[in-house]
């Protein structure tokens, strides 16, 4: 796994890169029922990458990290998503409930794998 420094450089780039070319393309984004659910997705990848670089900053900073990270990272995307469309906010909670539900399982099973070799040794 990468240090916290480093997922959070490459969380804070990704994001921008997404972003950028959110707004780049974002007629295009709002022309069709499809697009708009893609951009809906795309605004729901910044949602990941900011909460990735939250939770890495409150990681390193010793502060506790909660609910308010997962709050604060969806207001961003959220308002990403409302430049694009307003169907692409809707499209992007969406997204976003999906991909948090999944990262918090894949946080529990790493967390598991973890304490079973700590336990181990």
């Amino acid at each position: 796994m990468a240090g916290a420094g480093s997922s959070m450089l490459g969380s804070v780039l990704v994001f921008t890169v997404i972003l950028s070319l959110q707004e780049i393309y974002r007629g295009k984004l709002a022309s069709s029922e499809l697009f708009t659910i893609l951009g809906g997705f795309t605004s729901s990848l910044l949602f990941l990458f900011s909460l990735t670089f939250i939770g890495n900053f409150q990681e390193s900073s010793s502060i506790k990290s909660g609910w308010g990270a997962v709050i604060l990272a969806e207001i961003i995307a959220l308002i990403a998503a409302s430049t694009v469309h307003r169907v692409c906010i809707t499209t992007c909670f969406l997204f976003s409930a999906g991909l948090l539900y999944e990262v918090n399982k894949i946080s529990g099973y790493m967390l598991s794998k973890t304490e079973s070799k700590s336990k181990r040794h």
